[in-house]
């Protein structure tokens, strides 16, 4: 038993001993020199320059120069190999590197249809390596764009300006510059800007295969009533066109108004007593306006309170009427003053100026006339006694 558990237990080491092995086994190292490139086969439109990038690749191997040369480049054609911009004619990669390269074609307007096959050639004196391109011909594919919204719909008030992030994508295979343009109703404001600026735009530059971002600014009018409206946007360049539709929710807002009873911005007051002034409340907007707070300022040493000081709740179209408690000062002369009356609800607010007018107390002007005679009496007394001497 003793030695079967040994068998056992040597056959069990040896099992993860080459498990080990096999984890730390380093991978087949590749070694030798590549052309190489992500499209070995390509379509381009004939009267048109095109370019194909390459890369030579250098595994394990010392560097060394190699020359390079094209085959197979049909009558008519221009194919040259670049290197940093420029033509070059041999390449060097480093050991474990590489080197970019690009192969530009040029090809003639008249060129036949079909498939042809240009060949890239690197040749030093121990290695040779070469790199078959295919080059189909084809039509002028027509142009293409899409434009997608990243939020097709928006919700606000009337004050509410609307934003819209659009990316335009040109799936062409050529370069293009599209225009667009807002459809909006009536007397709604559009504009179209950079995505991260402020300058307006009517159209932009887009590469082929590439995406742009920017903004459609919506100002609706202040006046707008409540509802979902529509709106669309139309990108276009050359035969291709995108429009997709866009929706903009215009929520409820109340609009408050303050004024007298019957419209008058007047009311009549004492020097020193408290008055109670008329005060009209509407909301004509299309929305409740809640919690309506009222509050009013009038010259330096009044008072002005309301009864209620706040509304509850005014209804759209309607009107709630409140009493302002008016108090001018105690040395207020007699005339005309202005006090502002105040009402403000989360959604809105509203003021407006009363012309008050201030009259001094009776008991006043008695007390005045009597301190006036007594001074003449004594004034009268004062002459004759001592007119005398």
């Amino acid at each position: 038993m003793r030695r079967l558990s040994s068998v056992f237990l040597a056959a069990f080491l040896a099992l993860n001993g080459a498990a080990a092995w096999a984890e730390d086994a380093p991978a087949p190292a590749i070694k030798g020199l590549y052309l190489l490139t992500d499209y070995p086969a390509v379509t381009v439109r004939p009267g048109t320059t095109s370019t194909v990038p390459l890369k030579l690749q250098n595994y394990g191997l010392a560097p060394e120069r190699l020359s390079l040369k094209l085959s197979g480049v049909p009558a008519g054609w221009s194919a040259t190999l670049l290197g940093g911009g420029q033509p070059v004619a041999a390449a060097m990669a480093p050991t474990n590197g590489n080197v970019s390269l690009q192969l530009r074609l040029d090809v003639p307007k008249d060129a036949q249809m079909g498939t042809q096959t240009i060949t890239v050639n690197a040749e030093g004196q121990g290695q040779n390596v070469s790199l078959p391109v295919a080059i189909a011909l084809a039509k002028e594919l027509p142009a293409k764009l899409t434009l997608k919204p990243k939020l097709p719909s928006l919700r606000g008030s009337a004050k509410s300006s609307f934003d819209y992030q659009l990316t335009i994508k040109n799936d062409s295979g050529r370069n293009l510059l599209v225009s667009f343009a807002a459809q909006a109703p009536h007397n709604f404001e559009t504009s179209f800007t950079e995505s991260y600026g402020s300058q307006e735009l009517s159209s932009i530059p887009v590469e082929a295969g590439q995406s742009k971002d920017i903004k459609l600014k919506v100002r609706p009018p202040s006046t707008i009533g409540a509802g979902r409206y529509p709106l669309s946007v139309t990108v276009a360049a050359e035969d291709a066109t995108a429009k997709p539709d866009l929706a903009l929710e215009i929520v409820g807002q109340p609009r408050l108004h303050i004024s007298g009873r019957d419209g008058l911005m007047s009311a009549q007051a004492q020097a020193g007593k408290q008055s109670t002034v008329p005060v009209v409340v509407t909301n004509d907007g299309s929305a409740p306006a809640e919690t309506v707070e009222l509050s009013g300022t009038g010259p330096s040493g009044w008072k002005v309170e309301f009864e209620p000081k706040t509304i509850e709740r005014i209804a759209p179209n309607q009107h709630t009427e409140v009493q302002a408690l008016i108090t001018p000062s105690l040395k207020s002369l007699a005339g005309d003053y202005m006090a502002s009356l105040r009402a403000s609800s989360q959604g809105d607010q509203a003021s407006g100026d009363f012309r008050v007018t201030v009259s001094t107390s009776t008991m006043w002007g008695v007390a005045g006339a009597g301190i006036l005679g007594i001074a003449l009496l004594i004034m009268v007394g004062a002459v004759a006694r001592f007119g005398r001497r």
